[in-house]
């Protein structure tokens, strides 16, 4: 009966769950197959410890049985002691599986920090535990506005259309397009219409844009500083341009080195060196951009700023430049939220990139930024995580200058790293690895050079406590001598 009742019933005679389709079951066997579809899924791990089986009303309805078979088949589950009934909460698997899921491979420390490192390198470093993070890159993520976060979601929530639910443009929605051009006009002294903004998933994400494009229109490499991001030149390589070096001393850029169609720079405060571009190369740049120049913009850590208020971004006195910045500093850079400003010869073709990698942005995050930025409340939370890192950025100074007192120190003026460089020779990589091996992570200077220069550290403090940072220097210290 209950086989006459699937082969006549219309539509669908499958599962969602586990992929269940009774057409695979043997003639008078629905029970019997049911049952070892489940112990097999239990084995394989599909179903773990402590799962919870589907109603047998709603499991037979999707598969067009009578619910007489489900029930059967998790009685014998419950018999064998794969399964225990239990009551309202129903029924739930208690058997392990067979052949449990292989961990994945743990690289030891030493592996890791290597002198050429692979396209993975830093989805391994942070996967390996340390007592002491102090990589660069990272805001205090404590300090996430948790409680404003979640008064805007719910003031978004309880205004949000229906349609709001759907596909939206792929430029990003119209709200925060409008936050944002308002944040960078008051904040970073650029003036843009909403229209222009494409909102993207975080930097990484408009570099990759931009490298598809300019591909598109057929440059074949962008200058990069050196020392500079190894990250952003391996996101640009990725897309298939090559990435000559031009070097950077205290005034940023040497401008007149450029040789390349185009260069990607972080003017307002370079990485690694912290240094700010200067007045006089910044007119040497604009006069290169003059003459077809193209100039990406990574707007890296600009709001981050203690001795001074931020420099103006290059953006702002020149509007043919592909800017790009994210709230990953300010906020935490799970959010994946940052923004693309471009010149129109390549924003239709940015615009096309951007709706065939993802469709856009998810919405409601969006939607809760905005609300941040339009309510003063990002402000807010700039000002009060700016305190905190100064703090942590005196508290790394004093270590430094206690525990490796013959390094110099670099870009203290602003950020969320430090960078020291030592005069004698040391081998920085082995170093990082040494102090990985201890517990303490901090990144080569090396690694982001591809010129030869003076061996260094990079070294984030926006993340530790005092004692923290103290500690992670001393180890430091203590490897140098």
């Amino acid at each position: 009966m209950d086989r006459a009742k699937t082969s006549s019933a219309e539509g669908s005679i499958g599962s969602d769950f586990l992929q269940l389709d009774v057409r695979e079951a043997p003639p008078g066997g629905l029970a019997d197959w049911l049952a070892g579809q489940l112990r097999a899924a239990i084995a394989d791990g599909r179903l773990p410890v402590g799962g919870r089986l589907p109603a047998s009303r709603v499991l037979a309805a999707e598969l067009r049985v009578s619910r007489g078979v489900v029930t059967e088949a998790y009685q014998r589950l419950i018999d064998d002691g794969h399964a225990a009934g239990r009551g309202r909460a129903g029924t739930v698997v208690v058997a392990a599986p067979v052949l449990p899921p292989s961990p994945a491979p743990v690289r030891a420390p030493g592996k890791v920090i290597t002198p050429s490192p692979g396209l993975a390198v830093f989805d391994e470093i942070r996967a390996t535990p340390a007592r002491i993070d102090l990589t660069p890159g990272v805001p205090d993520l404590t300090a996430f506005p948790r409680a404003a976060w979640l008064r805007a979601e719910r003031a978004v929530l309880e205004e949000l259309e229906p349609s709001h639910f759907g596909y939206g443009d792929p430029r990003g929605a119209p709200a925060m397009r409008l936050a944002v051009s308002r944040w960078l006009a008051r904040n970073r002294g650029i003036r843009v219409d909403p229209g222009e903004i494409i909102v993207v998933a975080g930097v990484a994400q408009a570099l990759t844009l931009v490298g598809e494009v300019l591909r598109h229109h057929g440059v074949t490499e962008i200058a990069v500083e050196d020392p500079s991001s190894l990250g952003a030149r391996q996101h640009l390589q990725h897309c298939g341009l090559a990435t000559p070096p031009v070097p950077v001393d205290e005034e940023g850029l040497r401008v007149a080195s450029l040789r390349s169609p185009a260069v990607l720079l972080t003017p307002a405060h370079q990485f690694p060196m912290g240094v700010v571009l200067g007045g006089e190369r910044r007119r040497e740049l604009m006069s290169w951009a003059a003459d077809g120049g193209v100039i990406v913009e990574d707007d890296y850590d600009a709001e981050h700023r203690y001795d001074r208020a931020p420099v103006p971004a290059v953006r702002s006195m020149l509007p043919e430049v592909c800017y790009t910045g994210s709230v990953s500093k300010l906020l935490a850079p799970a959010l994946r939220v940052g923004w693309l400003l471009a010149p129109p010869r390549f924003f239709a073709d940015l615009v096309a990139a951007k709706r065939f990698a993802d469709l856009g942005n998810a919405v409601l995050a969006q939607l809760v930024l905005a609300r941040l930025m339009e309510t003063g409340e990002l402000e807010k939370q700039l000002r009060a995580v700016r305190a905190r890192h100064r703090r942590r950025r005196d508290a790394m100074v004093r270590a430094l200058s206690l525990s490796v007192p013959s390094a110099r120190v670099h870009g203290a003026a602003a950020g969320l790293h430090l960078t020291i460089t030592f005069e004698a020779e040391v081998d920085d990589v082995a170093l990082a690895a040494a102090a990985l091996a201890d517990g303490v992570k901090v990144q080569p200077l090396s690694w982001h050079r591809q010129l030869p220069g003076r061996p260094g550290l990079v070294l984030g403090y926006a993340a530790r406590t005092a004692s923290e940072i103290a500690e992670g220097v001393e180890l430091l210290g203590r490897l140098l001598r």
